[in-house]
């Protein structure tokens, strides 16, 4: 019996038939409902035979384009696993009252809460701001795809792997219970044996190495891929805050990449970083996250910037106001992002030096993000505004996100947060920007940037819709937890004792169902205008009558983007470029150089996920052959040569002929 036992411990470690959570209900429907659905889904693929399209066209494509397209596809379906997380948080603190424990057990709602962190941080926000940068910035300075396309592959699909790691912990063993920056003590394996931290640190080290070479990636494309003529102050604002965002991502990512070794050397191996004794310190910890996670925010919100950007000078037509002060704003966030991070624990006990200081920088960081504001106010005063769906997102983002900086300033004030730290006022206060900035950004984006993707506009009416949805919703949320902020309400919480709280948690719960609808129609947005794209088509190349490079293509562009590389003149380089004329190269179509599609990305990444799962579980024998089946596959993939081909002439002049005919027709 002891040698089966051995046996069985030394092919699956910690794995057993206990660690799937069959005795709790809520996760079995769930199993099952994702089960179904997903089996419909491949019964579909395998029914209209798509998984040779799927495989040679989307997966193991390099084209910048659809892997910007992914990373949104991967957001989505990220952002609707994260919402779910949301709601039943909201449900059990609304219900949690008189006596009653609800339905979600300490254990469970301690799950859902880091889960729910740590899917919107980084597995849809970070998918969603990647996906708009790969999509765009290429377009916008005139290039024909990333420096590195296949490396542009292999970060997504790392991306994606670390996105079903988490996902996995929700059917096989638990997800950690510790917040979603996971602090020691709580993270150690003293207090946390189980498998859930170790989900936490290798779906993130997974991932991580995705954004991490993304940011290298895009930073090359952008400094050493400009069309001629594209000087650095003639970058359009969403590049500038494209290249800001990665700097500050090589930046920060090898800071979080090495907290994590340094926490997983705890667990595994029995050192003492970060523990009480023997050396170690906690607040060491604490100190490397938040070098990296304040940054994080602005990797988050200075994209978003770039899009309110464009966006306000399209649907107000007028050039941007302050284009050079723009930028100096965007690097000067970049700056002092990093000088602001212990703000997020005045309540350790540096003293009122240091946390002066903090607080100081915190409040300075404030005077460039209000530049950008009156910027974008100057743009619309005497503009012809249009409001348009993506125009609406800009302006409910510029009133809910003053509303967040207020809070913020509040909050850098050290004797105020020593009341607000732990309340749910800085729940509210992170949802304000995230959610008022990150999300209404994005989603203008998606809209503004939709038909130069797929070719037709997505459905206004809908889009309207949930627009309302969202900002209404948004409100309800969470409003009510500024004010129990101030009467003191701890966060992280699942029950309450005093019943005239209950009221305000019932509003915030209907806020969360608000934004649920905003979600709905978000979705329905997508099926409609897909029904009727039709109707929606665009052929211009111009849908919006935008006033940046990225419109001088069809919709959707061709695979090499620009039949010749664009010469810049101008600020406004489209409205440049109808002025002076194409300017086709004299000597004709010439065959234009692509990569070419591999399979070695997702290879890799799947790798990756093995090891992570066989990490997790103790499985040690797996984890060394993965980590060796990943070194041959990469050191394979270096001698593959024949990764290039040529699209020739004849087909390049056919395409550009058909575009331009269609684009003379549309005007």
């Amino acid at each position: 019996m002891s040698s089966n036992t051995d046996l069985a411990t030394l092919v699956f470690g910690r794995l057993s038939l206990e660690s799937i959570p069959y005795h709790e209900p809520i996760l079995i429907v769930t199993f099952i409902g994702v089960a179904i659905g997903g089996l419909a889904v491949l019964g579909a693929l395998t029914y209209f035979r798509l998984w040779g399209y799927l495989w040679k066209e989307w997966f193991t494509s390099v084209d910048h384009k659809k892997i910007g397209i992914m990373y949104v596809i991967l957001a989505i379906i990220m952002l609707l696993r994260g919402f779910a997380d949301a709601v039943m948080m909201r449900t059990q603190q609304a219900i949690a009252f008189n006596g009653s424990e609800g339905y979600l057990p300490p254990h469970h709602y301690d799950q859902v809460f880091t889960a729910h962190g740590v899917i919107m941080i980084f597995f849809m926000a970070m998918p969603l701001v990647t996906g708009l940068m790969n999509f765009v910035v290429p377009l916008q300075i005139g290039a024909r795809d990333v420096a590195f396309p296949f490396l542009n592959n292999f970060s997504f699909w790392m991306t994606t792997a670390g996105a079903v790691l988490v996902m996995m912990s929700l059917f096989i063993g638990e997800f950690a219970q510790t917040g979603w920056l996971a602090y020691p003590p709580l993270s150690g394996y003293e207090a946390n044996p189980g498998v859930g931290v170790d989900y936490y640190i290798w779906a993130l080290q997974i991932a991580g190495i995705g954004t991490l070479l993304s940011g290298v990636n895009l930073i090359a494309t952008i400094v050493k891929m400009r069309a001629p003529g594209m000087t650095m102050m003639k970058l359009p604002v969403f590049t500038w805050t494209a290249l800001c965002t990665n700097v500050l991502i090589v930046a920060a990512f090898p800071v979080l990449t090495a907290v994590l070794v340094l926490l997983s050397l705890d667990r595994y191996v029995g050192t003492n970083f970060f523990t009480a004794d023997l050396g170690g310190n906690p607040m060491m910890y604490v100190n490397l996250i938040w070098i990296w996670g304040h940054p994080e925010v602005y990797i988050l919100i200075l994209p978003a910037f770039g899009v309110f950007s464009e966006v306000v000078s399209t649907f107000c037509s007028k050039r941007l106001f302050g284009y050079t002060s723009m930028v100096y704003a965007t690097v000067v966030i970049t700056i002092l992002s990093y000088l602001v991070w212990l703000h997020h624990f005045f309540t350790m006990g540096s003293g009122a030096s240091v946390n002066s200081f903090f607080g100081i920088t915190t409040m300075i960081i404030s005077i460039p993000t209000g530049a950008k504001l009156f910027n974008w106010l100057f743009t619309m005063y005497r503009g012809r505004i249009r409001f348009e769906v993506p125009m609406m997102w800009t302006v409910g983002f510029m009133v809910t996100f003053t509303i967040g900086g207020m809070s913020g300033v509040m909050l850098a004030i050290p004797p105020a947060d020593f009341q607000f730290h732990n309340t749910l006022f800085l729940i509210a206060h992170f949802h304000n920007v995230i959610i008022g900035g990150v999300v209404f950004g994005m989603l203008a984006g998606i809209t503004y940037w939709f038909p130069k993707a797929f070719g037709f506009k997505l459905d206004p009416f809908w889009g309207k819709m949930s627009f309302w949805f969202w900002l209404i919703g948004f409100y309800f949320a969470f409003m009510p937890l500024y004010v129990l902020g101030l009467m003191g309400v701890t966060r992280r919480i699942n029950h309450f004792d005093d019943p005239s709280l209950q009221i305000w948690f019932i509003i915030a719960a209907f806020g969360a169902f608000l934004i649920a609808l905003g979600i709905l129609s978000f979705i329905i947005q997508l099926v409609v205008s897909f029904m009727k794209r039709d109707q929606l088509r665009d052929v211009t190349g111009d849908p919006w009558n935008g006033r940046t490079l990225e419109w001088a293509t069809s919709s959707p562009p061709p695979e090499y983007n620009f039949a010749f590389t664009p010469v810049i003149h101008n600020h406004d380089a489209w409205w440049d470029m109808k002025q002076r004329g194409h300017q086709y190269p004299q000597g004709g179509y010439r065959p234009i150089h692509m990569p070419k599609g591999t399979g070695a990305g997702i290879i890799l990444a799947g790798l990756s996920l093995v090891f992570g799962f066989a990490m997790v579980w103790y499985m040690w024998w797996l984890a060394a052959l993965s980590f060796v089946a990943i070194l041959v596959t990469a050191i394979a993939h270096t001698f593959n040569y024949k990764r290039d081909f040529y699209i020739p002439a004849d087909v390049v002049a056919r395409t550009e002929q058909a575009r331009a005919a269609a684009m003379a027709a549309g005007e």
